[in-house]
């Protein structure tokens, strides 16, 4: 009795039985307001980081090149001109200009004489007329390649003609967009194939789980027992033969330990011990499996009555994808943010009309020179520049666009998680189901969950968000330092790596079930986080049961639709399905495995969403069973909520009300 009390004490007293509760609570108010109001104040900075992004970035400046005076190629005037060539300016100094001096027996020529003599006799075919730049736009042909000195405009265009016959980039790209073209409707009906093969699975759950689970445990004891058994043949081989590690020594060769008897007594001696442990799991905690079973097959007929929560996931995927879209958009446009710097150039200052001319300082290039009288005299385009109010601070607004994207991402991320716990315990919570189960309940947790619980959101994201921050600087300065650290230093980055991950995993998992506190009771982040860890800490042995076997089972569904859909592509697309019709024959293809692939990722992506709404599921039937085991007693003031398979195992029942012939 007095270890009873004690443990109470540690993880907190039980939920006590409250006459007006009905499941999630109608009457609540804003929680975490601080933290919403921090939020959103952090959205109108990003919006205006993007703003300023977007009046200065550039991002024309990585997908298009410049010419000699800035000018874009391949838009604009240059729109016929995609490619830019440059010009080696030695290489035409050294062919022409120089021989042509040596054999005048003349000295050699100033920086001003090369430079004027370049761009107005030995290269004009070629240079932007006065310009220092070796840039120029060009529509790449044989019959447009410029005439170069020295150098035959033929060898240039077969020399990047076979560069490119070399790569194929335009072939294999040509290729690919044919592939998708022809095949673009058969991958869709793959992914039609998971998603009914996904949603079958979860809805079968409801008659096949125990038995699934019972093949499960049953082939991964089969699989333990294998191996046990052929590594006791080889260990006898090699106790026979007298193989032993003293002979061998030590080796970086890890598979010449495998013809040594030491490892495998090793390997035996530890799946001996793992089999052991599952089968002592099984006998002792026999009673518990049958609880998590029966919860699968309580979260199934969840997902068949609210199937609307089912599609959710395709609303936060649109959520992630404008978060994602967002921020690199941002990112591209802050990193090519810059003013254009032209300056003012003449092919020689000291000719007449150009000694009082201003070179190398800035002009506008759509102003006509000051001086006309200096021949060749331009206004060019010389760089970007990186010394205004932006460019300092472009590296805090990137770290900024960083912190936007973690935090953005983790509360959509949360807001699909506290939707779904509310409608799944909409559900638990109705005494009478179907009858009492509210009409709309996906609908209504949504509302209830922006409408109140934005800041609460927010504040479980942001701590999530800090823990990933810190990962990232983590590893950016374990690649920055990787080959120039000791074996101890190596040693502790990795044990803070380690450290930080198992933290970010242990706050997922608080924050999953905060979050389903928050959607039954309302309270705030730090209560509701508080509640669900000493509710699961009470029951730490059917979290633990519950976890796993669930763990197993969606393992299962999402090698069984991966796997599924992936053979189907594999057959299909490769010809080896005869017999379908002259409607149905596998398209030809250049590259088979390309559909395959993307049927594959798709079928993953797909089976993903749906399983984690039913791991959801799962989860917020638990809270609300434990929640419920702690309330109720099974009398007629408070009878429990849980279903008839539950009470059955745990052999308890609800009482009959005087006069009612139903049982519950």
């Amino acid at each position: 009795m007095g270890g009873k009390q004690d443990q109470n004490e540690v993880y907190g007293k039980p939920a006590k039985y409250d006459p007006s509760f009905r499941g999630p609570i109608k009457n609540r108010s804003c929680t975490d307001i601080i933290c919403c109001v921090l939020f959103f104040l952090f959205i109108l900075g990003y919006i205006a980081v993007g703003l300023v992004a977007w009046v200065y970035g550039d991002p024309q400046q990585v997908l298009y090149p410049r010419n000699s005076t800035g000018a874009y190629c391949g838009i604009g005037e240059n729109k016929d001109k995609p490619y830019l060539l440059y010009f080696n300016i030695f290489s035409c100094v050294l062919t022409t200009n120089i021989i042509a001096i040596t054999q005048n027996g003349l000295a050699c020529p100033t920086p001003q004489q090369v430079l004027q003599s370049l761009s107005q006799e030995l290269c004009p075919s070629f240079l932007l007329p006065s310009t220092p730049a070796l840039g120029r736009c060009f529509p790449w042909s044989n019959s447009t390649v410029p005439e170069l000195p020295g150098i035959s405009s033929t060898s240039i265009a077969q020399g990047v003609s076979g560069l490119l016959d070399s790569l194929n980039a335009r072939d294999i790209s040509v290729k690919i967009f044919e592939d998708f073209a022809q095949s673009w409707y058969w991958i869709l009906i793959a992914l039609g194939v998971a998603l009914v093969l996904s949603l079958l699975f979860i809805l079968l759950l409801r008659l096949v789980a125990g038995p699934l689970v019972f093949v499960l445990i049953i082939g991964v004891l089969s699989v333990l027992a294998y191996g046990i058994y052929h590594s006791w043949e080889e260990y006898r081989v090699l106790r026979d033969k007298g193989a032993s590690i003293s002979q061998l020594g030590f080796t970086t060769n890890l598979s010449a330990y495998s013809s040594v008897q030491e490892t495998w007594l090793a390997a035996l001696i530890v799946l001996a011990v793992l089999e052991g442990i599952l089968l002592l799991m099984l006998i002792f905690l026999r009673q518990r499996i049958r609880i998590a079973i029966a919860l699968l097959e309580e979260a199934s007929r969840a997902v068949g009555q609210v199937m609307s929560a089912m599609f959710y996931p395709l609303f936060t995927f649109v959520l992630l994808l404008v978060c994602i879209a967002y921020w690199v958009m941002t990112a591209l446009y802050l990193a090519t943010s810059g003013q254009p710097q032209y300056v003012f150039w003449a092919p020689n200052v000291s000719l007449s009309g150009c000694e009082n001319v201003p070179m190398n300082t800035s002009c506008n290039p759509m102003d006509q020179p000051v001086n006309s009288s200096c021949p060749g005299l331009m206004c060019v385009f010389q760089g970007y520049l990186s010394t205004g109010l932006v460019q300092r601070s472009l590296f805090n607004l990137q770290i900024y666009g960083v912190l936007g994207l973690f935090w953005t991402i983790n509360w959509v991320l949360a807001l699909g998680q506290c939707v779904l716990a509310g409608a799944f315990a909409s559900f638990y919570w109705a005494f009478h189901k179907p009858r009492d189960i509210p009409t709309f309940p996906l609908s209504s947790a949504f509302i209830r969950t922006l409408r109140y619980h934005t800041g609460s959101l927010a504040f479980g994201a942001l701590i999530l968000t800090l823990v990933q921050i810190a990962r990232v600087i983590l590893e950016y300065i374990d690649h920055k330092l990787r080959g120039t650290q000791n074996p101890v230093a190596r040693c502790i980055m990795c044990c803070f790596k380690c450290c930080l991950w198992c933290l970010e995993k242990f706050i997922k998992f608080l924050n999953r079930n905060a979050y389903i506190m928050i959607a039954i009771y309302g309270k705030n982040f730090c209560v509701s986080a508080k509640n669900a860890f000493m509710l699961l800490m009470r029951n730490i042995v059917r979290v633990v049961v519950l976890d796993k076997v669930t763990d197993l089972l969606l393992f299962f569904g999402k090698l069984l639709v991966v796997g599924g859909v992936g053979v189907l592509s594999f057959f299909f697309f490769t010809g080896r399905i005869q017999g379908l019709g002259k409607d149905i024959e596998s398209p030809q293809l250049n590259y088979y495995w390309l559909p395959i692939m993307t049927s594959i990722l798709g079928a993953y992506v797909i089976a993903s969403g749906f399983f984690s709404v039913f791991g959801m599921c799962v989860d917020t039937l638990f809270l609300c069973f434990l929640e419920d085991l702690e309330r109720n007693d099974g009398s007629v003031d408070r009878p429990y909520y849980m279903s008839k398979a539950l009470l059955k195992i745990l052999g308890k029942k609800n009482e009959v009300p005087p006069g009612d012939k139903r049982k519950k």
